[in-house]
């Protein structure tokens, strides 16, 4: 009886641990990362190319590119593709999109 108490304790300081590790994981990465590109650049096998912030700026600097920021992506040498033009919310309050994992529950929605 002994043994199982305190196998049932060792457990929950695991899942404790990890119940930790996950919430720290979704905190970071709740802001994905933000390139500029050049809304011109896209073609179908590489996506969009990356130039400097300064394309993106909200200022009255005349640029040659048509720039952009880009959420999110995959970035592979100067260029990123799977991504979104639009900023995604940041979720506050349980609004936003869950896609199941730790505490899941019958409320989650695969995605």
């Amino acid at each position: 009886m002994a043994d199982t108490r305190r196998r049932l304790r060792s457990g929950t300081v695991v899942l404790g641990g990890m119940g930790l590790l996950a919430a720290a994981l979704t905190a970071c990465s709740s802001d994905p990362d933000k390139r500029c590109v050049d809304r011109d650049s896209y073609t179908y096998a590489k996506g969009y190319k990356v130039v400097s912030d300064k394309n993106c700026k909200t200022s009255s600097l005349k640029t040659s590119v048509n720039g952009g920021w880009y959420y999110g992506g995959k970035k592979k040498g100067s260029w990123v593709s799977g991504g979104s033009f639009i900023k995604p919310h940041k979720s506050s309050g349980g609004t936003g999109v869950h896609r199941g994992g730790f505490g899941g529950g019958h409320h989650s929605s695969g995605g």
